[in-house]
C-alpha cells in the first residue's frame, strides 16, 4: 500500500513535537531544521510505501529488503543520530566505532526519542516509554561511552522526574540555555500581549 498523506502527517507531527521539545531547551535552530531530509523523495517515498503508523517505516523496509535505503540516507544527513558519528578507526582491533557526539546533538537525540515515543504510542505514552524503547535495542547500538552515558541519564531522569524537570535540567545544567529560553519566552509573551490588545 502507498500512504503518502498518512506518512506526511506522521513525520510532520513528529517534527512539530521535536520542534516544541527543542525550543523548550533552547535549541531553536536544531528544532527548525530537525528531520527535513524526511521530505526528500529518497526518504519520503519508501516511508509512504512501508507506512504502518505504529512504528518507523524503516523497520518495515528492513524486514522486506534486508536493509533500509531511506534510513541509510537519513542517518548520513542528521547529526542527532549516533549512527552519523560512526567511522572507521586507526586503532588496532577496532575497525569501526562510535565517536563522541557534541552535547547539543545528544540532547536533540533525547528529544527525538521522546517525540517518537509520543508519536507512535499516542495515549499509551508515559515518561518511561523512551527509556524502555532504548533498553529494548541497546545491545545493537555502537555509541560512544560518554554519549550513551548522557543519553541514558536523560532518559532515566525523564522516567523518574517527568519532562518539565528534565527540560529544566537540560537548560540549567547541561546546555546552559536558561537565559536564552527566558528571553525568547518574554518576547513571545510580549507579542501575544500586543496581539490581544489589537483584538
Amino acid at each position: 500500500m502507498f500512504h503518502p498523506i498518512r506518512h506526511y502527517k506522521t513525520i510532520t507531527r513528529h517534527r512539530h513535537l521535536v520542534m516544541k521539545g527543542c525550543f523548550e531547551v533552547g535549541l531553536y535552530k536544531q528544532g527548525l531544521l530537525h528531520d527535513l531530509s524526511k521530505y526528500n523523495p529518497i526518504e519520503f517515498i519508501p516511508g509512504a510505501i512501508y507506512y504502518k503508523g505504529t512504528e518507523s517505516p524503516n523497520n518495515t523496509e528492513r524486514r522486506k529488503r534486508g536493509y533500509s535505503a531511506a534510513w541509510l540516507h537519513h542517518k548520513g544527513r542528521n547529526k542527532h543520530h549516533f549512527e552519523y558519528w560512526i567511522d572507521y578507526t586507526l586503532k588496532e582491533g577496532h575497525p569501526i566505532e562510535g565517536n563522541k557526539m557534541p552535547v547539543r546533538y545528544v540532547v536533540e537525540m533525547y528529544v527525538d526519542r521522546v517525540s517518537a515515543s509520543k508519536n507512535y504510542q499516542k495515549v499509551e505514552y508515559t515518561d518511561k516509554s523512551a527509556l524502555l524503547y532504548y533498553e529494548k535495542g541497546k545491545n545493537r547500538y555502537m555509541m560512544h561511552e560518554d554519549t550513551e552515558k548522557l543519553l541514558v541519564m536523560l532518559l532515566k531522569y525523564l522516567a523518574d522526574n517527568g519532562e518539565e524537570a528534565t527540560n529544566e535540567l537540560i537548560r540549567t545544567r547541561i546546555l546552559h540555555t536558561d537565559k536564552k529560553v527566558k528571553r525568547v519566552k518574554y518576547i513571545k509573551d510580549k507579542i501575544l500581549s500586543l496581539m490581544n490588545k489589537i483584538d
